[in-house]
């Protein structure tokens, strides 16, 4: 999507490791096989700039602004997965600092359903589907001043959408 908005360039952060190329002994059929993919916008990205976006293992510290308050850069570090316990926890890697400038960052981070607490303080209708309830078009929810567009009102979709709208 990004490429196709004529973006100068893409930085895909992921936290956790790159998954393996064929399916790992501990993750069986009939679970979802957690491999290695390369969907459509990634080949678009790697086709236009002459590699794959995506960094592994990276955590985001903070986002940065500039006297105006507007994004300028994100502070990464990079991390190493241990288990501890039995448990896979991440630690940062010491002196793995870095700045990555950023003029948009779109945060992808899985969907479960729109936050519950907000419409439940400010008193927002939701649909059947608990997404918040807002007239495609207008976008006004059943709060004066408070808007709903993307995932929140229409559920799980493309982030396009919610540019669009």
């Amino acid at each position: 999507t990004s490429v196709r908005h004529g973006c100068s360039s893409v930085v895909n952060l992921e936290l956790l490791t790159k998954p393996p190329s064929k399916r790992a002994a501990d993750n069986p059929w009939p679970q979802w096989p957690r491999v290695f993919r390369v969907d459509y916008g990634h080949q678009e990205a790697s086709t236009k700039f002459g590699n794959d976006p995506r960094t592994y293992e990276v955590l985001t510290k903070r986002f940065i602004g500039d006297e105006d308050g507007k994004l300028k850069a994100l502070e990464v570090v990079r991390v190493k997965w241990e288990k501890v316990d039995g448990r896979f926890q991440f630690k940062e890697i010491e002196g793995s600092q870095e700045i990555i400038e950023a003029d948009l960052v779109l945060l992808a981070m899985g969907f479960l359903g729109p936050e519950a607490t907000i419409p439940e303080k400010l008193g927002l209708e939701k649909d059947n589907r608990s997404n918040f309830k807002a007239q495609f078009g207008h976008f006004a929810t059943s709060v004066d001043g408070v808007f709903a567009a993307g995932d929140c009102r229409r559920g799980q979709s493309l982030v396009v959408w919610a540019i669009t709208e």
